[in-house]
């Protein structure tokens, strides 16, 4: 069967949706991991056949909706998980209405959840399309667990001091894309459509960040004055700017602005945790990480369940002073705890866990179900790439380089990418031979060899 899937954040997605693409491709099936373009273009010049499509999510806007009905028409069929997750708040009514709609849940054949929580809000807001809900979990949570623990090891051999973790989802003026584009992509959602409280909304949560920027950044220059012992990453959010952040943050010699890799190896290797309103503490929940939350002032609009992991502090001194306590601890015991087996209480609502079957396999197990053999005819490999290849050239010539501002989603790097698999072929001992080529550079294919 041919997979088609969707890779929007490389930082975000790129490891999980690697893990999907080997465990489908070790039983028999044809994957594609690429950018929603390059995927739909492909099915368009009829240089792909029809296949499952599987997207990041069912946002029902007019965009949205007209290109689904554009890859129904190509014969394929759609899926979808959320990637956004609505992690970090209590509750997933909100993320029910705002993310989903009656249209783009009538294209979809199969729509995964992260857990009981998405799950039941979804049918009780869409109860006729109750059976296409399946909640198999995440493929991103399958590598928080115990059994991938080895896929991030020896990811940071180059710092010689333990380090603090500070995970950045602040935005506002962090972001790459400038006020007006972020308003725009809204606009474009139709979430003002849908939301018309939203505007003010949108911006009220704004300058409640720009604070809380300004508060870290005087947190960060507090702990990096008063301590010599450990090292602090900063690690910018996917959609925030890191040279933004290397010029805010370039005076301090022990604080470094790092967005390399996927950020399970960074949580694994630190110490301890320092965020506000992160998806990131509920990974270092599951690692036994120490998870501090810093809430300098009362928000208006905080993440409240992210937050709740932590250990919440609100002045610099009882910062500073937890910090230390915890690197104390850790210097005479020696050892980092191993992985959490079982799921904090606190997440059992978000998150399903089985442990005698990962996500990854249970999602594909739905594909196969709804599959057939209008989705299984063998691709034209060489033409596509070439297609893709010329593409390429034509766009370089016209000096027009696709998608400049795509910093979601940066050329592969190959060399890692590769690196990565065969960790991940390792862990799962696949016994399959398995063939992976770079079509272009942003389109990945794994199949049997």
């Amino acid at each position: 069967m041919n997979l088609y899937i969707h890779l929007e954040t490389v930082a975000r997605e790129l490891d999980s949706k690697l893990l999907l693409a080997i465990i489908g491709a070790s039983r028999g099936h044809e994957v594609i991991i690429s950018n929603l373009e390059t995927i739909s273009k492909g099915l368009e010049k009829n240089l792909l056949n029809p296949g499952i499509v599987h997207t990041k999510s069912l946002t029902p806007s007019r965009v949205k909706i007209k290109k689904h009905k554009e890859i129904i028409n190509k014969g394929c069929k759609i899926t979808s998980m959320d990637e956004e997750g609505g992690l970090v708040d209590y509750g997933y009514d909100r993320m029910a209405v705002s993310r989903y709609g009656e249209k783009t849940l009538k294209q979809a054949s199969a729509v995964f959840t992260w857990g009981p929580e998405d799950y039941k809000s979804l049918k009780k807001y869409y109860p006729n399309y109750r059976s296409k809900f399946h909640m198999t979990g995440s493929s991103r949570v399958d590598l928080w667990g115990p059994k991938f623990l080895s896929y991030w090891e020896k990811k940071n051999k180059k710092l010689n001091k333990p380090f603090l973790l500070i995970p950045s989802n602040f935005g506002a003026g962090l972001a790459v894309l400038s006020l007006y584009e972020r308003i725009k992509v809204r606009k474009v959602g139709e979430y003002f459509d849908r939301f018309p409280s939203l505007k003010k909304t949108f911006i009220k949560r704004e300058s409640e960040q720009f604070k809380l920027i300004a508060y870290f950044l005087e947190a960060i220059e507090h702990l990096s004055n008063k301590n010599k012992n450990y090292h602090i990453i900063l690690r910018p959010h996917p959609a925030e700017s890191v040279e933004t952040w290397k010029i805010l943050l370039d005076q301090y010699p022990n604080v470094s602005v790092i967005r390399d890799d996927g950020v399970s190896s960074w949580i694994k290797d630190a110490f301890a945790i320092l965020h506000n309103g992160c998806t990131t503490a509920l990974e270092a929940s599951l690692f036994k990480k120490p998870i501090i939350t810093y809430t300098p002032f009362k928000a208006e609009f905080p993440r409240k369940l992210a937050n709740d992991l932590g250990q919440k502090v609100t002045s610099l001194d009882e910062l500073k002073k937890k910090i230390d306590g915890i690197f104390l601890d850790l210097k005479k015991t020696k050892k980092q705890k191993k992985v959490n087996k079982s799921l904090p209480k606190i997440l059992q609502k978000k998150l399903f866990i089985d442990e005698k079957e990962i996500a990854a396999l249970k999602m594909l197990k739905v594909w196969e179900s709804i599959g057939s053999e209008k989705l299984s005819k063998s691709n034209n490999w060489f033409l596509f790439k070439s297609r893709l290849r010329l593409v390429k050239i034509f766009r370089m010539r016209n000096l027009f380089l696709s998608n400049p501002k795509n910093f979601k989603f940066p050329p592969f790097e190959r060399e890692k990418v590769l690196t990565k698999i065969y960790e991940l072929i390792k862990i799962l001992k696949i016994k399959e031979e398995l063939n992976c080529e770079f079509l272009s550079d942003r389109t990945l294919l794994i199949k049997k060899k």
